[in-house]
């Protein structure tokens, strides 16, 4: 069977401007491309240039003015119920401030369990999947009753990539996940991401400014650079 491919066909986002001395904003302007299971697309723009935009339009969390997202051969405007559920399962965003994307008021055990509660996993099968979970991302069950604020930003980034693991993506959105890090844990989750991808199988898109990063992880690379994305 084929792998799994997210696609963006002519993508294209503006805003509507106030007036006639302010014309509409373009963001972006005919995005097209495909990224199949396995694969890294890297992405690269200086800021600005809508990057961030794009991740939340192939994330389903943004709808583009033009255009569509095809996900396994169907435009993501027409999945039925059921399928769009499944489809914010199998297609998920990692951001860039790991602890923004966790409740600082919940601890790292109740963030995890309400993840494997949408699956409709029973509690009692909870604390096995959390700790595999976890382990997968190399932190300790040690963790689970402590809150986002009293890990460090690389810990937290694990975390917050150990919940997006729980619901068995088959792509991850990663909108410069590295950049809060330092040098050292920068490293250790770009090798724990490539592993992931090849123990998993997952098809990453990865938005970054920095081209080294961007060189260790892509084998293809877009550059985004007046509203259009080229592959380079």
């Amino acid at each position: 069977m084929p792998p799994v491919q997210l696609s963006a066909e002519n993508l294209g986002m503006s805003f509507p401007g106030r007036g006639r001395s302010h014309p509409p904003r373009t963001i972006l302007r005919s995005v097209s491309f495909s990224v199949s299971q396995g694969e890294t697309l890297g992405i690269m723009g200086d800021s600005g240039t809508g990057k961030t935009t794009l991740a939340k339009i192939l994330a389903g969390l943004e709808s583009a003015t033009h255009g569509k997202v095809m996900y396994s051969g169907t435009d993501i405007r027409h999945l039925r119920a059921q399928e769009k559920k499944t489809f914010r399962s199998r297609v998920q965003m990692v951001f860039q401030n790991p602890e923004a994307s966790l409740n600082p008021k919940k601890i790292i055990q109740r963030s995890l369990s309400e993840v494997l509660g949408l699956k409709n996993v029973p509690r009692p099968e909870r604390p096995e999947r959390i700790a595999q979970g976890l382990h997968e991302v190399g932190l300790s069950t040690e963790i689970l009753n402590r809150f986002p604020r009293q890990l460090s930003g690389g810990q937290n980034q694990r975390v917050a990539l150990a919940r997006t693991l729980l619901l068995e993506p088959e792509f991850l959105i990663l909108d410069e996940p590295t950049s809060a890090l330092d040098i050292s844990a920068r490293a250790h989750l770009l090798q724990l991401l490539r592993s992931l991808q090849v123990k998993q199988d997952l098809g990453f898109i990865f938005i970054s400014h920095e081209p080294d990063v961007i060189q260790f992880m892509a084998h293809r690379v877009g550059l985004i650079t007046d509203h259009t994305l080229r592959i380079v």
